[in-house]
């Protein structure tokens, strides 16, 4: 059983995406544990590979087939798994605010996320803040994650937390946000629950958010 997460866990940190689907099948085979597939294999992996790019041991290509290789894993699991069977580690809505249609950075977070173990749910670009916040109201997410690229974007973030507010779901769910010229200074002014720098330091951040909640 080891022996099979080992391999799975080392060709996940090591993007070895051709060879992913034949280990996890080969666990399966041998009757391993799917949850222990999921969580010891795939999500270590993934914290793994956050903390090599943490450390700048990693870029974000090589984390990125990293995380291309555990969503192809998982894809194995998935059809065996009863509906309720992954055990979600919190429930994400992510999208890039109204008038930014940059995506790129947004898209790594989600991979990092899911590959967290997080539910992720993604709205896209250039969202409006009245279809942002019915979508809180209706999921009920855990967090609420914000992109913003152009400065001219930033302002928009402020006003999806103050209709938050408005509408009385500010203190249901926890809003983080992320964006080339964003910083932790802007976070607190504008009142997220916190910034993440990178896609490695949003799931350090969203596991906080969730354990304070």
């Amino acid at each position: 059983m080891s022996e099979h997460l080992d391999k799975i866990k080392e060709s996940i940190i090591s993007g070895k995406y051709k060879e992913i689907e034949t280990l996890v099948q080969a666990a399966i085979e041998d009757k391993a544990d799917l949850d222990q597939i999921i969580n010891d294999g795939m999500v270590a992996a993934m914290d793994v590979v956050g903390q090599k790019f943490a450390e700048s041991e990693i870029f974000i290509p090589e984390m990125l087939v990293s995380a291309v290789t555990m969503k192809k894993g998982l894809e194995i699991i998935k059809p065996l798994l009863k509906g309720d069977e992954i055990e979600s580690k919190g429930t994400i809505i992510m999208c890039t605010v109204k008038g930014d249609i940059h995506d790129i950075g947004k898209n790594l977070v989600i991979m990092m996320l899911q590959g967290a173990g997080f539910d992720v749910i993604d709205l896209g670009v250039d969202m409006s803040t009245e279809d942002l916040t019915r979508k809180v109201e209706e999921i009920k997410p855990d967090i609420l994650g914000l992109s913003a690229l152009l400065t001219t974007t930033m302002p928009e973030i402020k006003n999806v937390i103050e209709t938050l507010k408005d509408k009385g779901l500010r203190n249901s769910v926890k809003v983080m946000v992320g964006g080339a010229p964003l910083n932790a200074a802007f976070a607190e002014k504008v009142g997220a629950d916190g910034y993440g720098q990178d896609a490695a330091e949003a799931v350090v951040l969203a596991r906080r958010l969730v354990a304070a909640k």
